[in-house]
């Protein structure tokens, strides 16, 4: 009997189980079913509005064109909402057209209602205005990024978006501002916060790529006024917040690091090159990069081949104002030694599974960048400019400031009668000096000059800092030599500058310094292997 009730009892306990898993699994099946008819019919309703708003921006821009629709600013505004709401790749040519709406709303004379830009003076609007036009430069930042400057429909587009952002990050022609210089500080203001806005969001890593697309070639694709344009919009941000550090920082790693982009601006758009004399930029790259942790964080960043190319730029600046070469030489020379010596930690003597090619470095353990092999020629001309006369004699200018003790030339020795191939090393390194004042009295050991002053120290770094090229750029190794020995007197004045220092002069000096390992031993070895480096390469 209570079997028979236990065994009735499960089967009532089942059933209740059972009918309430099959209640559940209906409300989950209705939950799901009425999910998916939300999503379609959100699906549906979102591609019936896109086809409607895009059916009012064509329906906007035939009018226009048609000359049925006034264009003024507030009919662009809502128009501009509207497709930026829905605004897809698909809309790229809808975008195109609304720009060039923009930028001829602004060319108009004497009609407010109709500049673009008026807008911003609406009590109402000017919140949204600011926003919209935030939105319309960024996707033109987008588009740019995607652009290659050596096609024609894209240099087109290249040039339509770069006006673009040139016109709205600059108060200077703003119609609107005729007979209103009083409104001039709230709108620079303006285009400060838009400016900033773009920076925020990646607007010096666009610059970078376009310029990198239209320079790192054999010949450049970007035509003088792109060019002009793209250097302008990088240095507004920088000068807009004072040359803060870091905007300063910004314009090193993303437009300095560019291939030769100074050879570019040189040759192409002198008038950039003006504006970098007139801001003294130069000078402040150079007092930037002497704080070590700066100049540490700026070739972490950029590794070594854009590290490179940074260098190049900067020694090419510092040949075209030699004037900052001469007063920042002391820093000019920290700097370059700081990141010749940040490269070197990677350069390798072979090949190896962990090293790449590069065509000045050499066997590189670094990831070489092989896109920038097209314009390294213009890299490596640029850092030539570090071993041609002008610089040498500014920043040597210590050295061959001196004169040397005048004599009584020799009479000329017999002529051997040996063969020139068996001429003994030592008439060969007399050889070397011949064009000196007197090769007799450089040889002496005269002493004198404590090494701890001012002008023994210049020497030395500027000596550890061609020193370190040398044992850098390892594939134009020999250029070094020969442009540091194409000045006649450089050699003969180094060696008698050797020979003043320390008490009595001669090897002593040098001989302590190989028993002790500090910088300042470091730095005058240095300057004696610079010197025998640079006579065994007119020797040899």
């Amino acid at each position: 009997m209570f079997s028979t009730t236990q065994t009735s009892k499960s089967q009532f306990l089942d059933k209740a189980r059972q009918a309430r898993e099959e209640r559940k699994g209906h409300k989950e099946r209705e939950k799901a079913a009425t999910q998916i008819q939300a999503l379609i019919r959100r699906f549906l309703c979102r591609c019936r509005l896109q086809r409607q708003i895009r059916k009012d921006v064509d329906d906007f821009f035939q009018a226009c064109d048609a000359g049925t629709a006034k264009k003024n600013a507030l009919s662009i505004f809502k128009i501009a909402r509207k497709l930026l709401f829905i605004f897809s790749t698909e809309d790229k040519l809808r975008f195109e057209k609304l720009c060039r709406f923009i930028l001829a709303s602004m060319e108009v004379e004497n009609e407010p209602k109709v500049w673009y830009v008026s807008l911003a003076l609406s009590k109402d609007l000017t919140i949204p205005w600011i926003k919209q036009i935030k939105d319309i430069l960024w996707v033109s930042c987008e588009f740019l990024k995607k652009l290659k400057p050596d096609i024609l429909q894209d240099n087109k587009l290249v040039t339509l978006y770069l006006t673009m952002l040139m016109t709205f990050t600059d108060t200077s022609k703003w119609k609107i501002l005729r007979g209103k210089e009083n409104l001039r500080p709230a709108l620079n203001r303006i285009c400060e916060n838009i400016m900033g806005h773009l920076n925020q969001k990646g607007f010096y890593t666009i610059l970078q790529i376009l310029l990198t697309n239209g320079l790192a070639r054999s010949r450049p694709s970007l035509s003088k006024g792109t060019l002009t344009a793209i250097f302008t919009l990088s240095l507004r941000p920088v000068v807009a917040a004072h040359f803060s550090d870091n905007l300063l920082r910004s314009f090193l790693i993303h437009i300095m690091s560019v291939p030769a982009v100074i050879y570019h601006l040189n040759t192409l758009t002198p008038e950039c090159m003006a504006t970098i004399q007139t801001h003294d930029l130069l000078r402040k790259f150079i007092l930037f990069l002497s704080r070590e942790e700066q100049c540490a964080d700026i070739c972490i960043c950029l590794e070594g081949s854009h590290t490179l190319c940074l260098l190049g730029n900067l020694i090419h600046l510092g040949y075209l104002t030699e004037k900052v070469l001469e007063e920042e030489a002391n820093h000019f020379v920290k700097d370059l030694t700081d990141m010749l010596s940040y490269c070197q930690r990677y350069v390798s003597q072979k090949k190896s599974n962990l090293t790449h090619w590069h065509p000045v470095l050499g066997w590189f353990s670094q990831t070489v960048d092989y896109g920038l092999n097209e314009s390294m020629p213009l890299v490596t001309k640029q850092l030539q400019y570090l071993w041609g006369v002008p610089v040498i004699r500014t920043l040597f200018s210590d050295v061959l400031s001196k004169k040397l003790e005048s004599q009584e030339p020799l009479p000329p020795p017999p002529q051997p009668t040996t063969s020139q191939n068996n001429l003994p090393v030592k008439n060969l390194f007399k050889r070397a000096f011949q064009k000196s004042a007197s090769v007799r009295n450089i040889l002496k050991p005269v002493g004198g000059k404590r090494v701890d002053s001012a002008e023994v120290q210049k020497v030395c770094s500027i000596c550890v800092l061609y020193q370190t090229a040398l044992t850098t750029l390892t594939q134009i190794k020999l250029q070094i030599l020969t442009g540091l020995t194409y000045l006649d007197d450089l050699l003969p004045k180094l060696w008698a500058f050797i020979c003043e220092l320390g008490p009595q002069g001669g090897l002593k000096l040098f001989l302590e310094c190989l028993n002790n390992d500090t910088d300042e031993s470091k730095q005058l070895l240095a300057m004696l292997m610079l010197f025998c480096d640079c006579s065994r390469h007119l020797i040899t």
